[in-house]
């Protein structure tokens, strides 16, 4: 089941915190519950990406974002994701999440976030995500444009770079 509840809390503090600018980080702080565990009593992988959710909405809330998303009546959806695990989270670990939008192209933004325990990092993930309306995906320049900013992008790095032409080269859809 959805973390409603884990989110609604998320939702609360990340209103009362100050705005960031689209590209500032957003630092969260969250707990491995035994029903975000596997057979094996580490963080599940699935449950990795939700509580991954739970550091990207706030910081589109933050940003100003999600105030556009509501005015425009658009939407946010995942439209691609690497994940990198490299360190267990077990049951009632405290993990801090660093959640950064690092830049975006003519349909895509993209984000990179990463789960921390003591300072080290558990996992970190690169995460594609386009605006979308009832038209279809809304360019990240007319999502600037309504956020009241006409920067332009940073350099994407080029581990970044060469995922999204990678993933370029993909097969869609896939062959059954």
């Amino acid at each position: 089941m959805y973390p409603f509840v884990r989110m609604i809390k998320e939702l609360v503090i990340s209103s009362r915190q100050a705005p960031l600018g689209l590209t500032d980080t957003h630092h969260s702080r969250h707990r491995c519950w035994p029903w975000d565990l596997d057979l094996w009593a580490e963080l599940n992988n699935g449950r990795t990406l939700t509580i991954y959710d739970l550091g990207r909405i706030p910081l589109a809330i933050r940003t100003g974002l999600g105030r556009v998303l509501k005015k425009e009546r658009w939407a946010i959806t995942v439209a691609g994701s690497s994940v990198r695990y490299r360190r267990r989270v077990r049951m009632f670990d405290r993990i801090d999440m660093v959640s950064r939008c690092i830049g975006w192209d003519e349909r895509f933004l993209y984000m990179e976030q990463s789960m921390w325990r003591g300072g080290e990092c558990t996992s970190h993930m690169l995460l594609r995500s386009a605006v979308t309306s009832s038209k279809g995906i809304v360019p990240p320049s007319e999502v600037l444009a309504a956020l009241d900013q006409q920067a332009e992008s940073p350099a994407l790095p080029d581990w970044v770079q060469a995922w999204i032409a990678a993933d370029a080269k993909r097969p869609w859809p896939p062959a059954v």
